[in-house]
């Protein structure tokens, strides 16, 4: 279990692009859902901001990311989206990250907007 580093700037998703965040988000789709609550190979993403991180009823998250103790904000999901086997050791998610910050500003743009 653990949490690491630090959180980024307060405006990790000010700026952002949507819409280049929902073509960057496309591949995110492969594994999440991000409008019916449906979980998939990934839990679903919708009402992500705000959401306690291993919380999504029936999903089998890890015991790391159960106990990580992380809420979803634009923030938590920068940092874990450039590594989230960095930010949350033990994840069972095996997407390598975002390594582009604006990638990872437009993406969270994006989520803000399609799965509220």
């Amino acid at each position: 279990m653990g949490v690491a580093g630090t959180v980024a700037p307060a405006a990790a998703a000010e700026g952002g692009d949507p819409a280049h965040g929902r073509t960057v988000a496309a591949r995110c789709l492969a594994c999440h859902d991000l409008n019916t609550g449906a979980t998939r190979l990934g839990p679903s993403l919708k009402g992500v901001i705000g959401r306690k991180a291993g919380s999504l009823p029936g999903y089998a998250y890890s015991d790391a990311m159960k106990s990580s103790g992380v809420t979803w904000t634009p923030d938590t999901l920068n940092t874990y989206l450039k590594s989230p086997t960095t930010y949350v050791k033990g994840t069972k998610m095996a997407f390598a990250g975002l390594p582009d910050a604006k990638d990872r500003a437009d993406v969270i743009a994006y989520l803000q907007q399609a799965t509220k």
